[in-house]
């Protein structure tokens, strides 16, 4: 479930600190009632990142494949083993 917490807690930097790396996910604050921020460790931070660039790959290699944007696998590896001398 995720953690909401009021934009005014954010006055206790270690106490928020705490919360971001005890939790797995973000935590969201809230200004006034409504959504403002989102919060997270590092380490969620990289991850989710790294999450996205993947993500990103897997969309443009699926666009790729729609234009036709592909080479035959065994080709493609005669060719850089040719190239290289393998």
């Amino acid at each position: 479930m995720p953690q909401i917490i009021p934009i005014k807690d954010l006055k206790d930097t270690a106490a928020v600190s705490e919360l971001c790396h005890k939790m797995e996910e973000p935590v969201f604050v809230t200004k006034n009632g409504y959504g403002d921020m989102v919060l997270m460790s590092m380490e969620l931070f990289e991850k989710t990142r790294r999450k996205w660039e993947l993500y990103n790959d897997i969309e443009l290699s699926e666009e790729q494949i729609k234009t036709g944007k592909t080479k035959d696998a065994r080709k493609a590896l005669a060719s850089v083993r040719e190239k290289y001398g393998l």
